[in-house]
């Protein structure tokens, strides 16, 4: 893709970067307002059967992953106009999803303005390592690797890992008022598990809450997981890396049926908020049918995301991702 024509792209698309208030509005309502309901029948389906609370649990941790849409739109200073609002919401919505606002934001920010780049990895992606890199590695680091790789770990103590741990604490440098943000989403979490577990129960509590907060994050990491974890994705180092480049070649589009989309807040569309974070989540679907270039990028679909499970290592001679077991031919050869 020519220089013009990456220019040209990214006017095609800068018209989407507008948030519409009341269709902001409106997808609060009809997030925040189902979530709470369902957790509600969850409790109250308790003394009833346990597996109908587990099914109203599913589908809340479904409406979990919406808002954290809103709080990544908010991220974005997308989800509204206005800045201020944009910071109240996200940091509402990061205590519901354990996320403080400002740390993921930066951290996010550091994602989209370095995704695909060799030279700058290691803030807000996933570990990713090249067939050299892996090995030249100790036994322990190789160990490590294939330890992060793996999908129990990956999908399953992950969440435990980053929600309940990581974003507890602030990264060495942090700002200050990232700093204060993590401190007061830490509280706020604290005093509304507290409040809860004295109003519901302890037990009752934890039988709603830890399923859906199991649903939602393995979800979430699945989905930012298989967003860039396609064969033929992209990755360069800092010299030849291009923004546009990344975006449209190294971030899928992820065909999902109309349900688990709307759920999933549009981000299968996810190399039109690459190119451009600005366009609001509710606009996404729009931008990619009404701009044809977006129509012809890597698509994957519920049946063959799984593929990408097998890709493990980045092979930067033959751009493209592999398992670990290539590395047996590539040794050989």
């Amino acid at each position: 893709m020519s220089k013009e024509l990456q220019r040209n792209l990214r006017k095609q698309v800068a018209p989407y970067e507008k948030s519409n208030t009341k269709a902001s509005i409106w997808q609060l309502i009809t997030t925040l307002g189902p979530f709470f309901i369902l957790w509600t029948l969850a409790y109250q389906s308790l003394t009833i059967s346990y597996l109908l609370t587990f099914a109203f649990t599913v589908i809340a941790g479904g409406f979990l992953v919406r808002i954290f849409i809103i709080f990544h739109d908010c991220c974005h200073y997308s989800f509204f106009k206005n800045r201020t609002a944009n910071k109240v919401l996200g940091t509402i919505a990061g205590i519901l999803t354990l996320f403080p606002y400002s740390q993921w934001q930066h951290d996010h920010s550091i994602h989209h303005a370095t995704s695909g780049n060799l030279d700058k990895r290691g803030t807000g992606d996933i570990w990713v390592l090249t067939i050299d890199e892996y090995l030249a590695s100790s036994t322990w680091r190789k160990i490590g690797y294939r330890l992060y790789r793996n999908p129990f770990v990956m999908f399953g103590l992950g969440p435990i890992y980053q929600f309940l741990i990581k974003n507890r604490f602030n990264k060495k440098g942090a700002r200050k008022n990232e700093r204060l943000n993590t401190y007061l989403t830490n509280v706020s979490v604290v005093v509304l598990i507290v409040f809860l577990c004295w109003a519901l129960g302890t037990v009752p509590f934890l039988l709603v809450q830890i399923p859906i907060f199991m649903v939602s994050g393995s979800l979430g990491i699945w989905l930012f997981y298989v967003q860039h974890t396609f064969e033929d994705s992209y990755y360069e180092e800092n010299e030849e890396w291009e923004y546009v480049l990344a975006a449209v070649e190294g971030s899928s589009y992820y065909k999902l049926p109309k349900l688990l989309q709307w759920l999933s807040g549009n981000i299968g569309y996810h190399h039109v908020h690459h190119l451009s974070p600005r366009v609001p989540n509710y606009k996404l679907e729009e931008v990619h049918n009404r701009t044809e270039p977006l129509q012809n990028v890597p698509t994957i679909t519920l049946a063959t995301s799984l593929q990408s499970l097998k890709f493990k290592l980045w092979d930067a001679h033959n751009k493209r991702f592999v398992g670990f077991n290539a590395l047996r031919s590539y040794q050989n050869n």
